[in-house]
């Protein structure tokens, strides 16, 4: 029985896993760097350590200061929220070293799915579409450029570690592909500690649609439907939406039973997400496996009603799945944006400052993610996402003026902010029709003063 976790993060999920442990009971342990003393997080938690200076691989990333700290507090289990270390297999054989429990899947289960690469060829056996690519890493510039003829142009280098968009570049041209190579190289290194790559064609125009997996130990596993995420810029995600309104039956129904089929292949423990790639005829291909919480994780709950840190939790200490795929029901759509202190007439160039007044946006069907309060001061070491505004409404229409709603209302005085340029999204025509993909971002910002 899990009595006390340590949250192996900062920010809005750290604050999101406190309260889940709380309604749970269970005691929490913060970690936080010299910078981080005023969050929210610290102020929340039972008890809270620090662990070193705003440097990551001082604080965050450091594996023996966390777990001297997990150690010294006596909890039971880390939960390591998204990023960070939520999927570094070495820092779950760690943990398992000192009998602390990983909440989350298990080493070897990070490194066949965590890993992009091994994610792909362990895919390739279970019979899931993947886009065509190389068949293992790229290890220098001429097999890269060998690949990449066989494959076709354009293509797409990509870092086989981590996510969020880093260790990515697109090829159109042989001539373009050397420096493409190299800079997706070292991105990867610099962001993850590994510079792998491999090189995959690059689909044009697709949508970016998402399926969420819950494992147990027991070998129960469901699938808690599907997510639109192809609002995205430099592959971040910006907004997300479910379930997915515009998708043939039969699609949806090939997708869930491709996810739940992988999810049994890899005797998936946990809550993990199989993202696809969709083209305009609804083919659709894998390419990666986050073996994590999702940022987006909130639009899910609130078409389900399941908690998914809760059932994280639940899974960690060996009880089996609370739902069974027949209990399972989508309800209304749900719609989260993701608000960043950034500035995107700088071309979205992080900001840091103090925030002189703050108000969120309330009401029937709003969730506010968030770890700011007036009065706190904004670092310019970490991610610039400071909340996440996520409505409900009784269908895709209904949710959409919810959220609209909610950006015109926010006020975050003291520090720029990408809402104003979110709601430009929200206000886009193919937006509310319903007709994007991937595109829709850059196509916005071509010829404009955001770029």
């Amino acid at each position: 029985m899990i009595q006390k976790v340590l949250i192996a993060n900062r920010g809005e999920i750290a604050v999101r896993i406190i309260r889940a442990c709380r309604e749970l009971n269970i005691k929490t342990v913060a970690v936080y760097a010299t910078v981080d003393r005023d969050s929210l997080h610290v102020k929340l938690a039972d008890e809270a350590i620090c662990i070193g200076d705003h440097r990551l691989e001082n604080s965050y990333l450091n594996h023996n200061a966390i777990l001297q700290a997990a150690v010294n507090t006596q909890v039971q289990a880390i939960h390591p929220g998204f990023g960070f270390l939520s999927e570094n297999a070495d820092f779950v054989r760690a943990c398992e070293r000192v009998g602390i429990t990983f909440i989350g899947p298990s080493a070897d289960l990070i490194d066949k799915m965590g890993d992009k690469q091994t994610a792909r060829e362990t895919m390739i056996a279970a019979g899931v579409p993947i886009v065509p690519g190389s068949k293992g890493l790229i290890h220098d510039l001429a097999q890269a450029y060998q690949v990449a003829q066989e494959i076709g142009y354009p293509v797409l280098i990509k870092a086989t570690a981590g996510g969020g968009g880093k260790g990515m570049r697109v090829c159109y041209d042989a001539s373009l592909l050397e420096d493409a190579f190299n800079q997706a190289r070292q991105e990867a290194f610099n962001a993850f500690n590994n510079a792998d790559v491999y090189i995959e064609k690059f689909v044009e125009g697709p949508r970016h649609i998402e399926i969420q997996i819950l494992g147990d130990k027991h070998g129960n596993s469901v699938h808690l439907f599907e997510r639109e995420c192809s609002v995205q810029r430099n592959n971040q995600k910006m907004i997300e939406e479910a379930p997915v309104q515009n998708l043939s039956s039969k699609t949806r129904k090939k997708l869930y039973d491709v996810a739940t089929k992988a999810a049994k292949q890899v005797q998936y423990v946990s809550a993990g997400t199989l993202e696809f790639i969709m083209d305009k005829d609804e083919n659709f291909y894998f390419i990666e496996m986050n073996t994590r919480i999702q940022v987006e994780h909130p639009v899910t709950e609130l078409i389900t009603g399941v908690d998914i840190v809760k059932e994280q939790i639940r899974i960690a200490e060996g009880k089996p799945l609370s739902l069974k795929q027949s209990d399972l029901k989508t309800n209304g759509h749900a719609i989260e944006i993701r608000v960043n202190a950034e500035d995107p007439d700088q071309g979205f160039r992080p900001m840091a400052g103090t925030l002189n007044g703050l108000h969120f946006p309330g009401g029937n069907g709003v969730r506010i993610d968030s770890f700011v309060y007036q009065g706190y001061k904004i670092l310019p070491f970490y991610d610039s996402m400071i909340a996440k505004v996520i409505v409900h409404g009784s269908n895709r229409d209904e949710a959409m003026e919810k959220a609209i709603r909610c950006l015109e209302e926010i006020d975050l005085d003291g520090i720029k902010t990408n809402v104003d340029f979110q709601l430009e999204i929200l206000l886009n025509q193919k937006f509310q029709d319903n007709v994007y993909d991937t595109t829709l971002v850059q196509t916005l910002l071509k010829g404009d003063k955001h770029v």
